[in-house]
C-alpha cells in the first residue's frame, strides 16, 4: 500500500516508518510546522530539520505551517493529507502514536474524512522496548527537548543509548514520567536510521534551558555519506 508518513523528525515517527517499510511503500513525508512549542498535537523542537531528514531518506516531503489551537492544527493536517493524496496518490498514513488517545483519535478522524487508512505500528508498544529497539537497530537519536521535572539540562543533546535509557528508567520509577516521553516530557531528533541514505551531522547548536524546560536548538547541520 502507498502510505504517507506523518513525520516529526523524532524517534517515534522514524521507528514507525522503519516498521511500515517492511510491508508498504512510503511515498512521501508529511510534516506540520507549529508556530510555537504550545502545540498539543505536533512536534516543535528542530522541526525545520525534517527537510534534511527527507533528503537523507531520499523521499519528498510536504510541509504545512499551522497556527496554535486544535481547530487550526487539524485543519492544517487535513490540507496536508489532501495534498499528499493529490500529489502522491497515498492510500493511507503511518503515524508514530504510542498511547496518546488524544493524538491518535484526531489523526484517525482526519484520515477517515479522506478515506485513508491510519496505520499506527507503535500503538500500545512497551515504551522501554521502543528505546531499546532504536538502539538495537542502529538509530542515532538525540534528546532535543525536555519539558518536565526531574529532566534537567544534562539530558539536552544526549544520544539515546543504554546509559541514557538507564537514567530515564530510574527517573520514571521514582517520579512516574513516561519512559518514551509520551506525556510530552521530552522530544527527540533523529540523525541517522537504517533506512537513511545519508546521516545528519550537527555543526552548530544552542542550548536554552530554565526550570526543567529546555531545547537543544540545532542551528546548522550537514549531510554526510554513510
Amino acid at each position: 500500500m502507498r502510505l504517507g508518513a506523518l513525520f516529526s523528525g523524532g524517534k517515534d515517527s522514524c521507528l514507525a516508518i522503519y516498521k511500515a517499510l517492511k510491508f508498504h511503500e512510503i511515498s512521501c513525508l508529511i510534516s506540520l510546522i507549529p508556530r510555537s512549542e504550545e502545540s498539543r498535537i505536533f512536534h516543535y523542537p528542530n522541526i525545520w530539520v525534517t527537510r534534511f531528514q527527507a533528503e537523507a531518506m531520499g523521499l519528498p516531503i510536504i510541509q504545512v505551517e499551522t497556527e496554535d489551537g486544535e481547530k487550526e492544527e487539524l485543519s492544517s493536517l487535513y490540507r496536508a493529507l489532501k495534498l499528499a493524496v493529490k500529489k502522491f496518490r497515498i492510500e493511507g498514513v503511518v503515524t508514530g502514536a504510542i498511547r496518546s488517545v488524544y493524538q491518535a483519535s484526531r489523526f484517525q478522524r482526519t484520515c477517515a474524512k479522506l478515506k485513508l487508512w491510519c496505520f499506527n505500528p507503535l500503538w500500545l508498544m512497551d515504551q522501554t522496548e521502543i528505546l531499546n529497539e532504536i538502539i538495537r537497530e542502529g538509530f542515532q537519536v538525540i534528546i532535543s527537548g525536555i519539558f518536565a521535572y526531574p529532566l534537567d539540562e544534562s539530558f539536552l543533546g544526549k544520544h539515546i543509548n543504554h546509559e541514557t535509557v538507564r537514567r530515564i528508567l530510574e527517573l520514571s520509577e521514582k517520579y512516574g514520567i513516561s519512559v518514551a516521553g509520551e506525556g510530552g516530557e521530552m522530544e527527540t531528533t533523529v540523525l541517522d536510521a537504517p533506512f537513511f541514505r545519508k546521516r545528519i551531522e550537527v555543526t552548530d547548536y544552542e542550548v536554552h534551558y530554565k526550570d526543567y524546560s529546555g531545547i537543544f536548538k540545532i542551528k546548522n547541520l550537514r549531510l554526510t555519506d554513510k
